[in-house]
């Protein structure tokens, strides 16, 4: 599973490669391309304490993501107990040889 941020300046949710580097240079965990492109471009450096918190962040949820998948994974295979034939209508068990204790 990837990771995925949250611009701080646009509010967009970004993808950025497993590596954290793009062919031009690092991936940011504070913005996404097009903002990380502007506020260099504008002289602004990344604060990295705010760098550091979303990478925790996001390694966080990715953690608490998998925990949840392989519980759900866990629970469905011990819930996926299914009777092996519907239960009887009222109409099946009103007539002669409605009672499926018969038939065994």
């Amino acid at each position: 599973m990837r990771l995925v941020f949250e611009c701080v300046e646009c509010g967009g949710h970004y993808l950025p490669p497993e590596s954290m580097r793009y062919p031009d240079g690092p991936a940011s965990p504070v913005w996404c391309t097009g903002c990380q492109r502007a506020q260099h471009a504008a002289g602004v450096r990344e604060d990295p304490l705010l760098a550091r918190v979303a990478l925790a962040a996001a390694r966080a949820a990715l953690a608490r993501r998998s925990a949840d998948a392989a519980a759900d994974a866990e629970r469905g295979a011990r819930s996926d107990v299914r009777p092996s034939r519907p239960p009887l209508s009222r109409r099946a068990r009103s007539g002669p040889g409605g009672v499926r204790s018969k038939l065994s």
